[in-house]
């Protein structure tokens, strides 16, 4: 019988946790409890809180990258894949109810001034998903789909950020309005 792995225990407890919860009112405590593994064991994988949350917050950024990438090896057109990538994000924060929002987001609002180093990890994160987005936006910018004259780095940027306050607008009100707002504005006349 295979030894489940503690590390990724921990890690998985703690994504649900930060994200359902928020970073500062998580415990260590709780972590583990939800791992289903002694205090001491995070200690092992672990030197701090802060630590579990920067992988956390890279983790859920690649998830974010694994959604694009699966829609880009589907060989979609830039157009379908941007609404298809944001129709899966929609339909995630539908699904949580608006309750846990972007972890992204979250991660940025709460802790940005507390950690560095989640601070580092954010702007990484989010500037991944506008170097993904700019890509996607320049080739249907080079196929003619997308005929918005504005620089792919400038509209993928406005595009990340637009989307971050609308999660965060619907998480606020418990109505996805916002996110359907930013699909018709984004999606139906930004990025045509």
């Amino acid at each position: 019988m295979a030894k489940p792995n503690v590390k990724e225990q921990i890690v998985t407890a703690g994504m649900t946790l930060f994200h359902s919860k928020g970073f500062n009112a998580t415990s260590v405590q709780d972590i583990t409890d939800a791992a289903g593994v002694p205090k001491g064991s995070f200690y092992n994988h672990f030197a701090s809180k802060e630590e579990l949350g920067v992988e956390v917050l890279q983790r859920y950024a690649d998830q974010a990258g694994e959604i694009g990438a699966l829609l880009g090896a589907s060989s979609l057109p830039p157009r379908a894949w941007l609404r298809g990538y944001f129709g899966k994000l929609v339909e995630s924060n539908v699904a949580s109810a608006f309750d846990a929002g972007c972890m992204l987001g979250n991660f940025s609002t709460e802790l940005s001034n507390q950690s560095p180093a989640i601070r580092n990890q954010a702007r990484q994160s989010f500037a991944a998903m506008a170097k993904m987005l700019e890509d996607v936006i320049a080739q249907g910018q080079r196929d003619g789909s997308i005929g918005n004259a504005q620089p792919a780095p400038a509209l993928a940027n406005f595009t990340a950020d637009a989307w971050q306050g609308a999660v965060l607008r619907a998480k606020a009100e418990k109505d996805r309005a916002p996110l359907d707002r930013f699909v018709a504005m984004v999606l139906d006349r930004i990025l045509v």
